[in-house]
């Protein structure tokens, strides 16, 4: 504890203050809607009355979260090493890569619902795209930025292409794959708080979709926050697993 507060110090008083300025406004001053903006404690009681619900929603939500994120990592990671190290299939797909990553995803939305059968498979197919993107360029620009040297010890040493692969490559490409996992992590939740809100039956969307429609608004900043800790848990954990993979890197820096 004494170790996280010497790091999040600042963190800890800015949060602090906010909440005190959020049960200022919302108890002494009429400055806001009690209605669209009740008071921390209003919100905490919904919080844990709805615990149960959110968890639920959780697990739905990670129905969903996980096996198009597994895909996109394994497809994204295998695509990426597939043609980084084939210049010519690079060559030819490269303008498909550059026209069809920057397209929105909310495009392909009524395609997927119109060719798979449940919402489930569209949004999975949906978050698929997008997690792959990031995943893929990334792991195209690791294998092209993969230092001189390491391909001449590589060489030298007679390294078959499997080994190439797992001992040099991969490692070297590293940083780029994960700063594209790191953004696909981001992206995903965004897109899978955005289906879940408007086609959902369930998950953490829908429950912030569902009490906004009944306007208890109380339930719905319960919502936000219990998502915001789900995604600040995920992320601080992968930077956690980012740092282990990478530790590396930061013993370069620290000698710097």
């Amino acid at each position: 504890m004494k170790k996280f507060f010497s790091i999040y110090i600042y963190t800890t008083i800015i949060t602090i203050a906010l909440l005190a300025l959020w049960f200022y406004i919302t108890n002494f001053t009429g400055w806001l809607s009690p209605i669209i903006f009740p008071s921390p404690e209003i919100v905490v009681m919904a919080f844990f009355k709805a615990l149960i619900e959110l968890f639920q929603g959780f697990v739905s939500s990670m129905k969903l979260l996980i096996p198009s994120f597994v895909l996109a990592l394994i497809l994204g990671i295998g695509g990426g090493l597939f043609f980084g190290l084939h210049p010519k299939s690079r060559k030819i797909l490269t303008p498909f890569f550059n026209a069809f990553s920057p397209l929105p995803l909310t495009l392909f939305i009524p395609y997927a619902i119109a060719l798979l059968p449940t919402f489930e498979l569209a949004s999975i197919f949906i978050l698929f795209l997008a997690a792959f993107w990031p995943i893929f360029l990334g792991t195209i620009q690791g294998v092209l930025l993969v230092d001189n040297h390491f391909w001449d010890n590589a060489k030298t040493i007679g390294l078959q292409q499997k080994d190439l692969i797992l001992k040099v490559i991969i490692p070297a490409s590293s940083p780029f794959i994960l700063s594209g996992t790191g953004t696909a992590l981001n992206l995903s939740f965004l897109i899978l708080m955005t289906a879940e809100m408007f086609g959902a039956k369930s998950g953490m969307g829908y429950f912030i979709q569902f009490y906004t429609d009944f306007t208890q608004y109380d339930y719905v900043l319960a919502g936000l926050i219990f998502n915001s800790i789900v995604i600040l848990l995920v992320m601080f954990t992968f930077e956690k697993i980012k740092k282990r993979i990478l530790f590396w890197t930061n013993l370069k820096n620290e000698a710097n």
